[in-house]
């Protein structure tokens, strides 16, 4: 009735590949998603031209990545403004997954750099903030 099946297969059974590459947990991920944020917040944060809280940042970075990032060496020519508003957003998502991993030095910072960045968009001075 039919031809039967003169090759291999080509489908494998789930169980068959699980030790083939190396799988990261969800902890790794998160902290792996939220030093990208970070540093993505560095970055516009150096542009900014804000050290103080740069290095609070870069600190987080270090700790996350075992390694201290690198640092933001061209300007994007972006207005003021524009970089606040992308600072803010990234904080954001920076608080974002570091609620989500239970990271609360990490969401601190991120607030805080979220208050800061309000504050200069609505052009008020935030003294103090991280």
């Amino acid at each position: 009735m039919y031809e039967p099946i003169r090759t291999k297969s080509v489908h494998r059974m789930a169980d068959d590949t699980q030790d083939a590459y190396p799988h990261r947990s969800r902890e790794e991920e998160l902290d792996i998603q939220l030093a990208g944020h970070l540093a993505a917040l560095l970055a516009v944060t150096d542009e900014l031209g804000d050290t103080e809280a740069g290095e609070l940042i870069a600190r987080q970075v270090a700790r996350l990545r075992g390694a201290p990032p690198t640092r933001h060496a061209g300007l994007s020519g972006a207005a003021p403004q524009d970089l606040h508003h992308r600072a803010h957003a990234l904080a954001g998502r920076a608080l974002v997954v570091a609620a989500s991993r239970a990271d609360t030095a990490a969401a601190i910072l991120a607030a805080g750099r979220m208050d800061a960045h309000t504050a200069a968009l609505a052009g008020e001075s935030l003294v103090g903030a991280p």
